[in-house]
């Protein structure tokens, strides 16, 4: 009987092994583009293990521009991206089957930055302004609240790509633009070499998705407990930002490679009272850009804001008690 108790254990011990249902690991690809604080939550949920915590092999893969990373969803190399309002609105209104499930910031807050001798919005008028690339994020972004604050983007400035961060304060500092849009804590950069921070949009209270969470209906449909967990994921990602101070700004910094402690302090405190505690990628966030692209884009005028977002995923997790449980209310 030990004889046979032995053999038994040596061929039962390899399966005692083996990962358990609940330990395997979805296989995912996840895009973002732009080196901005804004992409704070995807960096949480990659370098401190929410992906794998969650049941996720992640591949994070950074992308120069948001109309490069919906090409690669849309082509089936990502699984999903990091998106704003304005890349989900104008690939769904082209026919694409994309949805948002999750929102990491659904609020302008980025700053209008001028030469120092412009002292009002007003006084855009006539000028060039910089922004990544036309089409992109920051191209939206900065066209949408000139016009919340009566400038017409279109008739009254003139509008040129010149690239990213460091691109535009060198266009600026050469006066080929005489404005553009950043973040902190490059606005803090910008104000250091002498430029003035004309406008911060975060004041216009503009519901807006500047980065959520964009799949495919087609892979919620097949593949919901998959999108569940990627969903979580962020949504922890998000409770870490908010609880985890001094090691956010740290992971800012890293990311942006930059020790600036005041425009660290600055960026954490900006994005933080902006990242949402519950995920909601609610339908007022996109009916904002398809309200203002409208008059130029008849499809936008008869789009309904509700069939651009999937706001259940959220739903069921806050419902289960996950995240009142994570704040410990």
């Amino acid at each position: 009987m030990r004889r046979v108790f032995c053999l038994f254990f040596i061929l039962l011990a390899p399966c005692l092994s083996l990962p358990q249902p609940s330990q395997a690991q979805d296989r995912m690809r996840i895009a973002w583009a732009g080196s901005t604080p804004s992409n704070t939550p995807i960096w949480v949920a990659d370098q401190k293990g929410f992906f794998k915590k969650n049941g996720l092999n992640a591949e994070v893969i950074a992308i120069s521009a948001s109309t490069i990373v919906i090409q690669a969803l849309l082509t089936g190399e990502v699984d999903f991206i990091i998106a704003p309002s304005a890349t989900l609105v104008t690939s769904r209104l082209a026919g694409a089957d994309t949805v948002m499930v999750s929102t990491n910031l659904p609020l302008f807050i980025d700053h209008i930055v001028s030469l120092g001798n412009i002292s009002s919005v007003e006084q855009l008028k006539g000028k060039i302004g910089g922004v990544n690339r036309l089409g992109t994020t920051s191209d939206m972004t900065l066209r949408l609240a000139l016009r919340r604050l009566g400038v017409d983007p279109e008739k009254e400035t003139k509008i040129i790509a010149t690239g990213e961060n460091p691109q535009r304060l060198a266009a600026l500092a050469n006066n080929l633009t005489q404005f553009t849009l950043l973040g902190e804590p490059l606005v803090r950069e910008a104000e250091k070499l002498g430029f003035r921070d004309l406008y911060d949009i975060g004041t216009l209270k503009i519901p807006y998705h500047v980065n959520a969470v964009v799949t495919r209906e087609k892979t919620v449909k097949e593949r919901r407990p998959f999108v569940a967990k990627v969903v979580r994921a962020f949504t922890e990602a998000l409770h870490f930002i908010k609880t985890n101070k001094e090691e956010t700004k740290t992971l800012i910094g890293k990311n942006l490679k930059t020790n600036d402690a005041e425009g660290l302090e600055r960026a954490y405190r900006a994005y933080n009272g902006a990242f949402p505690e519950v995920p909601y990628p609610n339908a007022e966030g996109v009916k904002t850009l398809l309200d203002d692209i409208a008059p130029r884009t008849p499809k936008a005028a008869t789009a309904d804001p509700k069939s651009f977002v999937d706001m259940s995923l959220v739903q069921d997790l806050e419902a289960s008690g996950f995240i009142k449980q994570l704040y410990k209310r």
